[in-house]
């Protein structure tokens, strides 16, 4: 899943060819990320 950087719209996987926003046209997108955090014990 992706989001455009310019309407927030989250987007499906992006198939090849297809590098443009559907509601707005824009090139750039963000992946979608998880909203929990990993915490890592250091050792």
């Amino acid at each position: 899943m992706y989001k455009c950087l310019q309407c927030g719209k989250e987007v499906p996987t992006l198939y090849p060819g297809s590098i443009r926003c559907p509601s707005c046209g824009f090139k750039v997108f963000l992946k979608a990320r998880d909203p929990v955090t990993k915490t890592v014990k250091a050792q």
